[in-house]
């Protein structure tokens, strides 16, 4: 055991423990969620610790020896080593102070270890005279969240994409299969099943877009700014250099903000980012929804679309097929749109120079972020790609109703067009037999009239009249 010291006491360490007092008090403080901060959080701020030991060690402010130290026990952590050695609760007071604590002690004692010194022995290389110079918990944590933000949100932009890709290329494969348009659930005019694949696709792609602009955004930082981004403390070369040195380190396109007291105290971009998030969420639920109703039955319901089998779907009842992949991406969209509650709330709660929220705003964000990159791989994969049409049930339900109709009215007029459908819903003839039974129009012209590509696409019935090469394809 070792002994540390802080302002309020002191506390028995262990040992083999890289962490510190400050964060120990921070582990009996918040045993809330069980679930320590995102690793994608945690390789955020080592980066930030090592951008800040280069840029002090170049403006002569920090040891060549103690920042060699500090970047060396950083690159350990970037590696995938003391992960367990941040305990620290996701959800915590104090804006992310036990956090940013939380790794000044383990980079210190680690940079301790490679010094040849103990764990402890804060003379060599001190959390917060060294690891933490010229920072505030208040510049470090906010640009952590958006580098991870960022990080996250790349492979999301980009299964989206992936998305969108999967969607149009059943939007060609179905393209010559018509069906029943619907409309408040009640049958309405012919479409084909490639339109309404092609129309997924486009709130996708809207979706794509959102998020990889968002990103603009999340680039600027207040690293340098210090405590409420006026920068005290923090000498003006370190302040212009450590968003460079970040910038290297990252690969990202960091930019210092132009006033620096805005991303110290405004959680607005998040906002943004969370909000954008839900609206794909919106979006996923919706073509998760529709694709759950269309293969509905596959017998008692709708049953034109048959989404892949991938497990049996009842413990009491042989031979039933869920729509599970669906129902799980429902779920995680669900979810999502809770979190972004939680942003939201947590956003507006800010108060005058800091938001003390900003963990639950991280936790939050990185959910949603973490959800979309499990779930888009497996709608994808799993769902999307190997969904098949029943074009029989699309061509028997088109023909049994009476939604044909439509197409007919500029050619017989609305009120006979009115008496067919009635015919229809009385007799349960289609549409083409009763107009031909009644000489209402003949058979060459009802063919030219029901193909699919006169059936789904702009033009009158006088401009398709008129339309002589159209006639004639």
């Amino acid at each position: 055991m070792r002994i540390e010291h802080d302002m309020l006491g002191e506390m028995p360490l262990q040992d083999d423990a890289y962490y510190g007092i400050h964060t120990a008090r921070a582990m009996q403080n918040f045993a809330i969620t069980g679930k320590p901060v995102h690793k994608e959080l945690i390789d955020a701020l080592a980066t930030v610790k090592k951008a800040a030991a280069v840029t002090n060690r170049s403006i002569g402010a920090l040891d060549g020896r103690v920042a060699d130290a500090i970047v060396k026990a950083c690159d350990e952590i970037l590696s995938g080593a003391l992960y367990d050695q941040f305990v620290v609760d996701c959800m915590q007071g104090g804006a992310g102070t036990s956090s940013n604590m939380n790794a000044n002690e383990v980079i210190a004692n680690r940079a301790i270890e490679l010094l040849g010194g103990n764990k402890g022995d804060y003379a060599l290389v001190h959390p917060l005279d060294h690891v933490n110079l010229h920072q505030s918990t208040n510049d470090v944590f906010p640009t952590a969240v958006r580098i991870a933000a960022i990080r996250l949100l790349r492979p999301v932009t980009e299964q989206f994409a992936a998305l969108q890709s999967a969607l149009q290329e059943k939007e060609a494969e179905f393209s010559r299969i018509l069906k029943v348009g619907r409309t408040e659930l009640q049958d309405a005019v012919p479409v084909t099943l490639g339109q309404e694949f092609g129309a997924w696709a486009q709130a996708v792609s809207r979706d794509r877009w959102r998020l990889y602009k968002a990103e603009e955004r999340l680039r600027q930082v207040g690293i340098g700014g210090t405590a409420v981004g006026t920068g005290m403390n923090a000498p003006r070369a370190y302040v212009f250099t450590v968003i460079e040195r970040l910038r290297e380190l990252t690969g990202i396109g960091l930019s210092r903000a132009e006033y620096m007291m805005d991303p110290t105290q405004n959680c607005d971009v998040f906002v943004e980012v969370s909000g954008l998030l839900k609206a794909a969420a919106v979006t996923l639920t919706k073509l998760a929804n529709d694709l759950r109703l269309l293969s509905s039955g596959p017998r008692g319901g709708i049953g034109e679309l048959i989404l892949p089998a991938v497990q049996a779907g009842s413990s009491i009842m042989p031979g039933k097929i869920n729509p599970v992949i669906c129902e799980a991406v429902n779920q995680a969209a669900f979810q999502i749109m809770a979190d972004d509650l939680a942003v939201t709330l947590a956003s507006q709660a800010g108060q005058l120079e800091l938001n003390a929220f900003l963990p639950l705003i991280a936790k939050n964000l990185f959910e949603m972020l973490d959800l979309l990159g499990s779930v888009l791989p497996l709608f994808i994969d799993r769902c999307i790609r190997g969904i098949r049409a029943d074009a029989s049930s699309c061509l028997q339900k088109l023909d049994a109703g009476y939604t044909l109709v439509s197409a007919l009215t500029g050619y017989i007029g609305y009120d006979k067009a009115s008496e067919v459908a009635l015919k229809c819903r009385e007799t349960g003839k289609p549409v083409r037999e009763i107009v031909l039974k009644q000489n209402l129009l003949d058979e060459q012209t009802m063919g030219e009239i029901l193909r699919p590509e006169r059936l789904t696409s702009p033009g009158s019935a006088n401009e398709k009249r008129n339309d002589h090469k159209t006639w004639k394809t």
